[in-house]
């Protein structure tokens, strides 16, 4: 008996589970699936995002309905279009062997009387949006009068998105004795109220800790001058060449013009607020979940219900007023048990604000510095060598050889690697070169080679492992300290990269940590751990929080050096249209 069939689930749900890739039901599934497989309650579910909440409640609510009645008897209410439709295509594919099943979808921006068309047509589930279900019920046009189930997903997000009459005049509209199912990652009071006003004795059910934050996601904060924070913005994409990130903004016209900038400077970025129409959401949503898009600046609002896979980073490049949305932002990364990494852009006088979410999150943050232009060097020179190392040879340029080998006659190979490392790391270096650390620290930095060992502070490391090898920023930290036989908090401020990587130590285990890879193999692979030139994300692990007092504004980049270089130019909104040349298609 496979986990699943433990959960009660029928055979066509679970032939849908084989077919769809699923093993193993996350912690909410296996809390949530039997209850309400169970009999007729109530249930108050708190799970982060990206914790499998849709099966929770989507495979039960499937086997309860009947399918030989066209009633609607599901009513599943969502904050935004994008959420409502992925909820739609979740509940389609989990009832693909139960034929007379109707999954519809209600929500603004589309044809409201081709939506009530498919309802007649019969719809036994209903999935919508707040505003777009109660315009159906005051026009007639939807019955849910004779429902027996209702769920409220993402509640805090409703309530927080200014939908709780909204929630309240549609739940008037059902019977008393439906059953009700309201899953949220937060438990504001708001949530409490609808609970308490709509529920019968609900069951409650935690995943984790209430309000706390998902374990897999690392929290990171930065502290920089207000007017550096677009530089520092730019630093840490440079500092991570291979991103796919949602950056926050608090406003529209701030997530227009962060998006606009990085395109002008050659990242490939892209802007979702509300002033998008539906069709420009769409293009940019779309591009984004190719992965044309990487660098993805959104409000809260219209970033809601934002569901893809393998997000690496969530940037703040401004703290949300509410401690909740922070929850919700953190919570794009780290999903289906992966690692991801929140990191929060901050003067000083923000910093209250994340001793705040500290406490809510009932997590720690890790203070860290932005890289200076010698740090992103290394890293982009390392992250190129490794690029042209795994580059698959094209067995066209063979024709060409015989001139190319003419004209490079009499150059040497150690000189032949400077030339061709050197075509694009040039330009990179000469941008950076010229550019200011966007930190304040006392202490001036040691420039020595990697062969001297640092005798006191924080040190910086370079190993030749990275995503390729398996590793995310927890499992590299174990396993290095595990290797060298560190205690828990000895590693930190990890930094993964695709076939490299870094982190730091305190210096009195340097030459533990150095003797322990001498010579030192996995697999029969040699593992290299190096001292690194620019010791990146120094300072120690207690918190620094040092005033940026640099006042010079770092403009353009190295993305701005020719003009077929520079990627999508104009509108971020249609950045999805058309895909740019990201600055790391040539670094």
């Amino acid at each position: 008996m496979t986990k699943f069939e433990a959960l009660g689930l029928q055979q066509s749900l679970l032939n849908a589970v084989t077919d769809m890739g699923f093993e193993t039901p996350s912690e909410v599934q296996e809390k949530a699936i039997p209850l309400l497989l169970d009999g007729e309650i109530d249930l108050v579910a708190l799970a982060q995002t990206g914790t499998g909440k849709t099966a929770a409640f989507g495979f039960p609510l499937i086997q309860k309905i009947e399918a030989e009645s066209r009633t609607t008897q599901g009513l599943i209410l969502s904050p935004t279009r994008e959420l409502c439709l992925q909820i739609t295509n979740e509940l389609q594919a989990y009832s693909k062997y139960e034929k007379s099943i109707n999954v519809v979808a209600i929500y603004g921006g589309a044809s409201i009387t081709e939506q009530a068309r498919q309802i007649r047509r019969g719809a036994q589930i209903v999935v919508a949006t707040p505003g777009r279900m109660k315009d159906m019920i005051g026009r007639g046009l939807v019955d849910i009068s004779k429902i027996d189930y209702c769920v409220l997903d993402e509640a805090d997000e409703m309530l927080n998105m200014g939908f709780y009459e909204d929630i309240k005049d549609i739940l008037s509209n059902t019977p008393n004795e439906k059953s009700t199912w309201l899953f949220s990652a937060t438990m504001p009071k708001e949530v409490s109220v609808i609970a308490k006003k709509f529920m019968h004795n609900p069951i409650e059910i935690t995943v984790g800790t209430k309000n706390s934050g998902a374990s897999t996601v690392q929290h990171e904060y930065y502290v920089v001058s207000g007017r550096d924070r677009y530089p520092a913005l730019k630093r840490l994409a440079d500092a991570h060449p291979d991103i796919f990130s949602v950056v926050f903004c608090r406003t529209k016209r701030d997530t227009q013009k962060v998006a606009e900038n990085l395109i002008e400077d050659g990242y490939n970025a892209g802007a979702l607020h509300g002033d998008l129409s539906q069709n420009q959401r769409d293009l940019v949503m779309n591009s984004f979940r190719k992965k044309q898009i990487q660098m993805l600046v959104a409000t809260d609002v219209a970033a809601r219900g934002i569901d893809v896979d393998d997000i690496t980073h969530v940037i703040n490049y401004q703290l949300p007023d509410e401690i909740e949305t922070y929850t919700h932002r953190s919570g794009r990364t780290g999903r289906a048990g992966k690692s991801g990494i929140s990191m929060v852009i901050v003067t000083r006088s923000e910093m209250r604000k994340i001793q705040a979410i500290e406490k809510k999150i009932q997590q720690k943050f890790i203070t860290k510095k932005i890289p200076t232009g010698p740090e992103i060097c290394e890293i982009q020179l390392y992250h190129l060598a490794n690029k042209i190392k795994d580059t698959e040879i094209n067995a066209d340029v063979e024709n060409y050889l015989p001139a190319i080998n003419d004209v490079l006659q009499g150059i040497d190979r150690d000189e032949l690697i400077k030339k061709i490392v050197s075509v694009e790391f040039t330009r990179f270096s000469n941008y950076y070169n010229k550019t200011k650390d966007l930190n304040t620290t006392g202490a001036s930095q040691d420039r020595g080679g990697r062969d001297r060992i640092p005798t006191n502070g924080a040190v910086r490391y370079f190993i030749n492992v990275g995503e390729k090898d398996g590793y995310d920023w927890m499992s590299l930290k174990d396993f290095v300290r595990d290797t060298v036989g560190l205690g828990r908090e000895d590693i930190f401020k990890v930094d993964v990269k695709d076939s490299f990587s870094f982190f730091n130590s305190e210096a009195d285990v340097t030459e533990q940590i150095l003797k322990t890879f001498t010579e030192f193999k996995v697999d029969g692979r040699f593992v290299n751990v190096e001292v690194s030139k620019s010791p990146g994300g120094g300072g120690n692990k207690r918190r620094s929080g040092g005033r940026d007092k640099g006042r010079r504004k770092e403009k353009g980049g190295y993305g701005k050096k020719n003009n077929d270089r520079r990627g999508n130019r104009g509108n971020a909104a249609n950045a999805g249209k058309r895909r740019s040349t990201r600055r790391s298609d040539f670094f």
